[in-house]
């Protein structure tokens, strides 16, 4: 299962909390930009140099990946197939241009956009980060309106999950997950 949005919009929230209830595997993504405060390589991500990364790339190692704010993000292909061979279901929480790498590679796998109530409540959740600038902030939502717009002329995404209220976004995503075939 692919979730994906925009920076901020919470979908790295809804995906922890969604593992913990219907114990789905968590996909790990490799990046390049540094942990921010409380990210434990291995778990959040695996935090890698780009000369590490770009060797992941040559050899065909990942199943998407993408440069995104100067900082590279990719999803091991490995974990993923053990995963779907197993009969698991796994998560990738992953942006709108890795979705659409997933879905070329893998066009039956379940695709879930995270999607926020309105412009005004991104800009908060981006700035209560505080991990950006005001110049970065006004980047991720200038990217953010690129992301839901490319989201939805895709069609790859079958579900969209307002995330105007948390626990009811968390809900609604473990139900689809709960609702998917195992392996998808």
């Amino acid at each position: 299962m692919v979730v994906s949005g925009p920076s901020g919009v919470g979908k790295s929230t809804i995906v922890r909390e969604v593992v913990k209830r219907t114990g789905a595997d968590f996909s790990v993504s490799a990046t390049t930009r540094p942990p921010r405060g409380g990210e434990v390589d291995g778990r959040e991500y695996r935090f890698v140099d780009r000369e590490t990364f770009d060797g992941m790339v040559r050899r065909g190692w990942l199943l998407e990946w993408a440069e995104v704010f100067g900082h590279c993000y990719g999803t091991p292909a490995r974990a993923v197939q053990e995963a779907l061979k197993a009969g698991r279901t796994i998560i990738l929480d992953i942006d709108v241009q890795g979705g659409r790498q997933v879905h070329r590679k893998m066009p039956d796998a379940t695709f879930v956009l995270i999607i926020p109530p309105n412009e005004q409540a991104l800009r908060q959740r981006l700035a209560s980060r505080a991990s950006e600038n005001d110049q970065e902030t006004q980047r991720r939502m200038a990217q953010a309106d690129e992301e839901l717009k490319a989201a939805r002329e895709s069609g790859i995404y079958r579900y969209t999950v307002v995330n105007d209220d948390l626990e009811a976004a968390i809900e609604a995503v473990a139900n689809i997950v709960n609702e998917e075939p195992a392996g998808r």
